[in-house]
């Protein structure tokens, strides 16, 4: 999910923002951003560092995440998951979080989280990139839009089991 809203304070643009892949270094700062994104959404972040260590640097890696870093500290992150169409035999990516600390939105670095997510996924053969957003987010709506997402109907329900 995208997270874009106004901020009271703007900040300067830093004069130099690097988008690249998380590195062991940036767990603590993701783990603040994940909880930053999860209390806006009225959810409790339970992640913890470990965890995000395992998910990012283990063994099987199940997710991608690339930062915006400003030299004294990260703007942003994004987080891509692997999608599979198995009636197409197309893979894609998920831009499961897009996420840009408040005071740095409306500056392009979300624009070039996207824009490297993108890469991200062409470079692992996918055939698309998909994101979602809240129903009533329209900046978010837009947002997408303007980086030439297409909305696409959200048909039936999703089911989970817990497994453990």
């Amino acid at each position: 999910m995208i997270e874009i809203e106004d901020s009271e304070i703007t900040l300067a643009r830093p004069p130099v923002v690097t988008i690249r892949a998380a590195q062991h270094k940036d767990l603590p700062a993701l783990q603040d951003m994940i909880g930053l994104l999860a209390q806006h959404h009225g959810d409790v972040p339970r992640i913890n560092t470990d965890q995000l260590e395992a998910d990012i640097f283990g063994p099987l890696p199940w997710i991608t995440v690339l930062v915006a870093d400003a030299g004294e500290e990260l703007l942003g992150y994004a987080i891509l998951v692997p999608l599979y169409r198995a009636q197409d035999g197309k893979r894609g990516m998920d831009l499961h979080h897009l996420f840009v600390r408040d005071g740095h939105r409306g500056h392009g670095i979300g624009q070039h989280l996207v824009d490297r997510a993108r890469q991200v996924a062409q470079k692992a053969g996918c055939h698309y990139l998909s994101v979602s957003a809240a129903t009533g987010n329209f900046r978010a709506h837009r947002f997408y839009e303007q980086m030439e997402f297409v909305a696409r109907p959200v048909t039936g329900m999703r089911y989970m089991q817990i497994l453990s």
